[in-house]
């Protein structure tokens, strides 16, 4: 996935500061009654890709169009304990304000990035791709998607008109009038120009019923290693291979082994750790002179 558009930050990033500053910031307000000049460094505390510096600067410019980046690291970057991934510098009141907002993307989209960066680790080696899913924070899916592309995933549908995914609760629905084959013939008939038809299986009479239906990608609902091997081995190269359910660090590399084409995660973005990462703000030296001055 490409960078979010311009518009999908702007949007994010108003949101989040509306949040935050809504009443203004009344403790910088009662300290600092006039500007002082200062830099702001985000450190990174744990080896980590980073995910959000585009965003991140787009706080600093929305709260202070004069404040300067001076340096950062790019999108997709892994960088290890104690690496500065952004300085910016100015008035020290607006570094103030943008803080808690800027960090707050960086945390949660280098963490999604971070997460998804160990689970393709994990499988590397086997052809398998790792996938994300709608499970996002609401509002913040394109962010989110992105941070998983950084992260070396591919994003799977960006909305429900991205694609046939025909699930549990659509059989259950057509259940008194179809079964999975009959479905995924439906689908083929009326799906839009250049849309794979996926269905979700939970066995493997189900997986049967989906190469009778001619599904492009056959989803493997929380199966074994062990089950998804037989699918495998069932389903002969006539359908992509996808495995999701209760999929984590210690058994995706099993699933990617037992010949799973593609594996979705809902956990790179609804369970992703935020990642470790502050902001120091410090005078400037020459604004630290100039107050030793005055004070003389």
């Amino acid at each position: 996935m490409t960078q979010p558009s311009a518009q999908q930050i702007r949007s994010a990033v108003r949101l989040a500061l509306d949040e935050d500053l809504s009443s203004g910031d009344v403790t910088t307000a009662a300290l600092f009654p006039r500007p002082l000049a200062a830099r702001g460094t985000v450190v990174a505390h744990h080896p980590m890709t980073v995910a959000g510096i585009a965003v991140a600067k787009q706080v600093f410019a929305h709260v202070d169009p004069a404040l300067a980046i001076v340096r950062t690291v790019r999108d997709g970057a892994r960088v290890q304990t104690d690496a500065p991934v952004l300085i910016v510098q100015g008035d020290a009141r607006s570094l103030l304000k943008a803080e808690r907002v800027a960090l707050n993307f960086l945390q949660r989209l280098s963490g999604i990035a971070t997460l998804t960066d160990r689970f393709c680790n994990a499988v590397s080696g086997y052809p398998a791709r790792i996938l994300d899913t709608r499970k996002t924070t609401p509002g913040l899916r394109a962010l989110e998607k992105w941070a998983v592309s950084l992260g070396g995933g591919v994003n799977h549908r960006r909305s429900l008109g991205d694609g046939i995914l025909i699930k549990d609760n659509h059989l259950a629905l057509l259940r008194n009038r179809a079964g999975i084959a009959e479905a995924c013939r439906l689908a083929r008939t009326r799906r839009p120009r250049g849309s794979a038809v996926i269905v979700e299986v939970q066995s493997l009479d189900q997986v049967r019923e989906a190469l009778d239906g001619k599904a492009d990608i056959i989803l493997l609902d929380n199966m074994t290693p062990a089950l998804v091997r037989k699918a495998t081995a069932l389903v002969k190269g006539l359908a992509l291979i996808e495995v999701s359910g209760g999929i984590t660090l210690r058994n995706v590399r099993a699933m990617a082994a037992a010949g799973a084409d593609r594996i979705s995660v809902g956990a790179l973005t609804h369970s992703a750790p935020a990642a470790n990462l502050s902001m120091d703000i410090a005078a400037a030296p020459d604004a630290s002179r100039r107050s030793h001055k005055r004070g003389r």
